[in-house]
């Protein structure tokens, strides 16, 4: 057989391997705390925009150098070049790379170098300034199922971060609307300022999973591109998802994917008590799907479960946790008028009376309490730090109390930097500020964000979360309402069999206490619609909440039949 039959052999059986290997291993959800996904081409639709900047840019530059030197034109090849040279690379870098393939050498310039200069900077500021007016003209599209998919992770309670090699990553986060869904953004900008080499280095991606509080193996990497995937693979991440949509997926098999999908709807959150296929004769091939997590249901309406209820409950004695705003109150455009109704109080009152009631809310202690205002119930404030019993009884978690200066001070800097901002709130919460914008004007809110961002720069302490139209710097610490919920437990002396607990909240931070209760008690989520996999049971708004909180009190009294 000559070399050359061999290597078109090899080719072909390439291919041919390439569909028969089994997928890489699926993931348990336990396995995994945090999702890093790349920009272009994964949440947004703007690799198309990249590709054909890349392109109007490149073509032009060739055709000019073409005709100056009298050679032969050849184009940029969007299916080769593109994805071979410049696709997931910094800027510069895939100009470099690029122009090395066709044997061209020049200066590399600086990045402040004006798009007319011939440099490799110059072009890289050429495609930039096509690749701006391109999605300032007709904006950014995300994918929904995408969208869809980042929503439902943060819902199991895993961190995500967006892993970009633009320096234009916030404002097309931004263009797009969904800023507010990452814990983290490393983009072209950060690797900058840090120093970070761009992918295929994995450098960015063990940044994202550093300020997510996760350790490679933790985490989850989701790319579209060869050198997103290679990154991937070199930062030895436990999963590398590639994301094929143009219905080839050998190049980032090869690469080194774990899994290949052609579209993240394909990445199932389903039920996780389903016996492992491997165990069973017969079992179903597990290649035919990709599973982060068994899919979970919507949760039920509760008020149209209560014998379900009652029935979980049986003789167990119970612990009712409750956020405040949004749970107990209506969301409203300020925390100062979000005041509890005479009604809620008598329940709660009278449910107090039967079993431990706990508010825990991200407002200062003293604030809720003086909301409420009932001696029978304790109080925990700043999502679990500040905590005071029934009668005056303190039950201290002192580990933030270092964090109050911090604060203080984070607090005073971002409201000198919003103070132009119509519509802005920042309130300091002693253990941790909000900064609210739900009076803002949308076209002012990444004006907000920014502020909070570079506060949150200085103040490593310190680390940012959302809610409904609120960011929150709290203490960068392995702390949140579930794990004050299981404090609470045990400091209150509530553990064991004979004790049900039960959450109801609203907002993304009440979901760390949904999943820490999860197989210990149940959760109520206060929505107007079901969200796959948030909790237990459905409550649509404060009025059905009160509700609910009636009928339990009746049934702890007996005036309903068990």
């Amino acid at each position: 057989m000559t070399m050359s039959g061999m290597e078109n052999r090899t080719a072909e059986e390439d291919d041919q391997q390439a569909d028969q290997e089994p997928k890489g291993p699926a993931a348990s959800l336990d396995d995994l705390d945090a999702i890093l996904l790349d920009l272009d081409g994964v949440i947004t639709e703007t690799a198309e925009v990249h590709a054909n900047s890349w392109k109007e840019m490149f073509d032009a530059f060739l055709r000019e150098r073409a005709s100056r030197l009298s050679a032969g034109f050849v184009p940029f090849d969007l299916d080769h070049d593109y994805k071979q040279f410049v696709d997931g690379k910094p800027r510069y870098e895939g100009v470099a790379s690029f122009l090395e393939s066709r044997g061209i050498s020049l200066p590399h310039g600086h990045d402040r170098d004006p798009p007319d200069k011939e440099t490799v900077c110059g072009l890289g500021n050429r495609k930039n300034q096509l690749f701006l007016k391109a999605i300032r003209q007709n904006g950014v599209t995300t994918y929904p199922s995408s969208v869809d998919f980042i929503h439902k992770i943060r819902r199991l309670g895993l961190k995500v971060a967006v892993v970009t090699s633009s320096r234009n990553g916030r404002e097309v986060l931004e263009a797009a609307g969904v800023a507010q869904l990452f814990d983290a953004k490393v983009d072209g900008i950060v690797a900058r300022e840090c120093w970070l080499d761009g992918k295929p280095s994995p450098d960015t991606y063990l940044e994202a999973a550093r300020r997510v509080g996760s350790r490679p193996e933790r985490a989850a990497v989701v790319e579209d591109a060869v050198s997103g995937i290679e990154a991937g693979r070199a930062g030895r991440f436990g999963l590398v998802v590639g994301v094929s949509r143009d219905g080839n997926p050998r190049l980032l098999q090869r690469a080194g994917a774990d899994v290949v999908v052609s579209d993240l709807s394909e990445l199932h959150l389903g039920d996780a008590d389903a016996p492992d296929p491997d165990a069973l004769d017969g079992a179903p091939d597990r290649s035919d799907g990709h599973t982060l997590e068994n899919r979970m249901q919507p949760a039920p309406p509760a008020l149209e479960k209560l014998d379900d209820i009652k029935s979980r409950i049986g003789t167990r004695r119970l612990a009712v946790f409750l956020d405040y705003d949004g749970t107990l109150t209506p969301i409203v455009a300020r925390p100062d008028l979000a005041v509890l109704s005479d009604s809620m109080r008598s329940t709660l009152r009278t449910l107090a009376r039967a079993c431990t009631v706990v508010i825990v809310s991200g407002r200062e202690r003293g604030n809720v309490a003086d909301l409420v205002d009932l001696e029978e119930i304790v109080y925990a404030g700043s999502h679990g730090f500040d905590i005071v019993g029934p009668e005056g009884t303190e039950i201290q978690h002192e580990e933030g109390e270092a964090f109050v200066p911090e604060v203080k001070r984070a607090a005073t800097e971002i409201g000198h930097r919003v103070a132009g901002i119509e519509g802005v709130l920042v309130e300091d919460k002693k253990l941790a500020l909000a900064v609210h914008f739900r009076l803002v004007k949308p076209q002012d809110v990444p004006r907000v964000e920014e502020a909070v961002d570079a506060v949150m720069a200085q103040h490593p302490l310190l680390r940012k979360t959302g809610g409904k139209k609120v960011f929150e710097l709290r203490p960068n610490i392995d702390w949140d309402k579930g794990k004050a919920v299981l404090w609470l437990l045990e400091a209150l002396e509530l553990e064991g069999d004979e004790v049900l607990p039960i959450y109801i909240g609203d907002d993304e931070t009440d979901f760390d206490a949904f999943r820490a209760l999860r197989g210990k008690g149940l959760s109520f989520l206060v929505a107007e619609q079901p969200l796959d996999g948030a909790a237990d049971y459905l409550l649509r708004n404060p009025q059905e909440a009160e509700t609910l909180l009636a009928a339990l009190s009746a049934f702890l009294r007996g005036e309903l039949a068990q």
